[in-house]
């Protein structure tokens, strides 16, 4: 009766798990090979559903044109919305401009303003994160979904364990962020304390491309611009 309970193909997805290893290997292998020679970068994240004539469409291109200006490339998801606004940025400023590109079945499809050599294509979501993560000098997370806070919350949790070198995390919106951030302070720090006062310490809020670029400033003239781990 057990061995009716359980699918006979068991085994076979096993074994199809096994040579998937080899797919996730050769995305590591072109993502580090490509990354590792753009330089340093800022990466951009937001809703791919924002449209160009939002507010923060438009400020995440000013925000990508300013990163430029100083001296950073620009890595997006690759997407449309907030995405595409910072590949646009990056692109009319004439800096670096990359996209880290996932398959989904909506929403996500190249947007135009990529480098076509740095239009970097991947099956797997954790795969595409660790290169966020690696080649990334700073986050720039604007208003966005579920994959936004996704992304906020383990570059947040890499620092805070120390997995990762430490990097500026800036967030874009105050009448976006501003509760999400109010919450973490008074409920995870204040009343549960399940954080540490000095979690919060590289998180900062802004509403400006200029502060962005200040942050970014700042920040690196006490650290080494390197990869993070």
């Amino acid at each position: 009766m057990r061995e009716e309970k359980h699918p006979k193909g068991w085994n076979e997805k096993k074994t199809n798990d096994s040579w998937a290893i080899f797919k996730i290997m050769g995305e590591f292998v072109n993502g580090f090979e490509k990354m590792s020679a753009i330089g340093p970068s800022v990466s951009i994240f937001g809703s791919a559903r924002t449209k160009p004539d939002h507010k923060y469409y438009k400020l995440a291109e000013n925000v990508a044109s300013k990163i430029v200006d100083a001296g950073y490339g620009v890595i997006t998801g690759g997407g449309p919305g907030i995405m595409e606004a910072g590949n646009k940025g990056a692109h009319l400023a004439g800096g670096t401009s990359v996209g880290l590109n996932i398959e989904l079945p909506f929403e996500q499809h190249d947007n135009p303003y990529i480098d076509s050599d740095k239009n970097i294509n991947f099956d797997y979501f954790f795969v595409r994160k660790v290169m966020f993560v690696k080649y990334s000098q700073g986050f720039v997370v604007m208003p966005g979904g579920f994959g936004t806070l996704d992304e906020l919350f383990e570059a947040i949790t890499l620092i805070q364990t120390n997995k990762i070198e430490k990097f500026p995390i800036i967030l874009v919106g105050t009448d976006f962020w501003e509760g999400l951030m109010g919450w973490v302070k008074t409920t995870l720090l204040d009343s549960f304390a399940n954080i540490s006062e000095g979690d919060l310490d590289l998180i900062h809020l802004v509403d400006t491309a200029e502060e962005v670029v200040e942050i970014l400033d700042s920040f690196y003239k006490d650290y080494g611009l390197s990869p993070n781990f």
